[in-house]
């Protein structure tokens, strides 16, 4: 599953922007801002955090496009300032909660919630729940790889940590998201027994 298309890349507008074009800069925030709200909701627990994250990100854009290369998609370069700011972001109240971890086992903010069908088998589950039952940076490395199609050596630059932890996050991840959503379907089905 892959995040809808991003905004197109418009090199005039980039150039633009590198040179400190206000109108330019503005116009890349139009362009890109959804995306990175996206990100910054899907990795962030809280709204707030979010938001704050948005306001980071284009920050360092303004701070940071005189030294972009042009090496790959603006879009793509955002979406990975807006995960890192994220990262920074969860890394500061994990350490105001006492957490020593991003990599904790949380309880869950909301139960599973699924769509009755017949046969027992659910029709629908609401997967942002079962993701809000890993750990942040499971989270994260899921979100990042399978939705938004970040590499795991892109994955590794943004949280500092190597493409193998990356890999076997992801792995982990995915069995516990199997695991999650086999035990619920299993409630499920029991409890309409």
């Amino acid at each position: 599953m892959r995040a809808e298309a991003q905004a197109p890349d418009n090199p005039f507008l980039t150039r633009q922007a590198r040179k400190g074009d206000l109108e330019a800069l503005e116009a890349l925030y139009r362009a890109h801002a959804p995306r990175v709200l996206r990100i910054a909701r899907r990795l962030c627990r809280r709204p707030e955090d979010a938001e704050e994250v948005v306001q980071e990100t284009f920050m360092e854009m303004v701070r940071s496009i005189g030294g972009y290369r042009g090496e790959g998609a603006v879009g793509h370069w955002l979406g990975r300032i807006a995960a890192s700011k994220a990262l920074d972001r969860l890394r500061l109240l994990a350490v105001r909660a006492g957490e020593t971890s991003l990599e904790e086992e949380r309880e869950p903010q909301s139960v599973l919630a699924f769509a009755p069908s017949p046969g027992g088998v659910p029709a629908r589950m609401d997967l942002e729940t079962a993701l809000s039952r890993l750990p942040d940076l499971s989270r994260m490395v899921v979100w990042l790889h399978d939705v938004e199609g970040y590499t795991h050596d892109e994955i590794a630059q943004i949280t500092g940590k190597t493409a193998s932890f990356s890999k076997s996050q992801l792995s982990r991840a995915h069995e516990r998201l199997r695991q999650v959503l086999a035990e619920e379907g299993e409630g499920e089905a029991c409890t309409r027994a």
